[in-house]
């Protein structure tokens, strides 16, 4: 399908998700004057119209009236101010698209009078290169089009899998959040090789090409990660004194309770703005 085909795109937000998309969309081949945004930051804004030769629309409402299919990517905390700026403008034959964290389809189609066509998203931002993982679940009202397009659109910046609308928690804590996760552990591995006498520019080339590597290689063999890390682990060498230590502080359990951390945290927003 065609990137072209999709009609005008308009993206309720301007932070790194819909730069994220605007440029996986752009260099897909989708044409800048089809898609608009409004950001009420104006240094933003700015930003924005400058890098990517797209136009900003005077409002919210401005911006759905004139778009097939609308990104809401704003903070969830601000969902019932945006929706009913949008509210007017909002027919049934436009679909939204929608990647706040823990806001359910059927609380936008709610806000939006119940006959919206909705697809909810959990996106990450590895999409700004090209790298992302995505989770979309469908509303009640869309059909099989919408998928198509809604799935074309996250697959522009990375991966794109369809799962219940009850896993969209689950899938905010893994790979929503995960992320952040791996950042921390390549600055603790760099911080490691530095307190172990290299210069902090050599440590963080080798970390971050170790975990470049190592996800690669998983996702190229399609092996299990126990059994290449088996691999590694020689009898008696200097892996398998590290993976003792990694148990023995509960690496494993600490990432497990931090995925459940955020899951929850995804939870009580959705609670919060039903």
């Amino acid at each position: 399908m065609p990137l072209s085909t999709v009609g005008k795109i308009g993206f309720i937000g301007g932070g790194n998700m819909a730069e994220a998309f605007i440029k996986g969309l752009l260099n897909g081949g989708f044409p800048a004057e089809d898609i608009h945004f409004f950001e009420p930051n104006e240094q933003r804004r700015q930003l924005m119209v400058d890098r990517y030769g797209i136009s900003c629309a005077e409002n919210n409402a401005a911006l759905v009236e004139i778009s097939n299919i609308v990104v809401l990517a704003t903070k969830p905390q601000i969902l019932d101010k945006v929706l009913k700026e949008v509210n007017g403008a909002f027919d049934d034959n436009k679909l939204l698209v929608s990647i706040l964290a823990g806001i359910t389809t059927t609380t936008l189609e709610a806000g939006l009078g119940g006959q919206a066509r909705v697809v909810r998203a959990m996106p990450n931002t590895p999409a700004l290169a090209g790298r992302g993982a995505a989770a979309l679940c469908p509303g009640l009202n869309i059909n099989q089009e919408d998928r198509r397009v809604a799935q074309h659109l996250f697959e522009t910046v990375g991966i794109a899998l369809w799962v219940e609308e009850g896993q969209m928690d689950a899938v905010t804590g893994l790979s929503g959040s995960g992320p952040a996760f791996v950042y921390t552990f390549i600055e603790a591995l760099t911080a490691g090789g530095v307190q172990e006498g290299l210069r902090l520019d050599i440590a963080h080339a080798l970390a971050v090409q170790t975990v470049v590597g190592a996800a690669h290689l998983v996702q190229a063999t399609g092996e299990h990660p126990a059994l290449l890390r088996e691999k590694v682990c020689s009898p008696a060498g200097t892996t398998i004194s590290a993976i003792r230590v990694l148990e023995e502080r509960g690496l494993r359990a600490t990432m497990m309770e931090a995925v459940g951390a955020a899951t929850k945290r995804s939870r009580q927003l959705g609670e919060e703005n039903k």
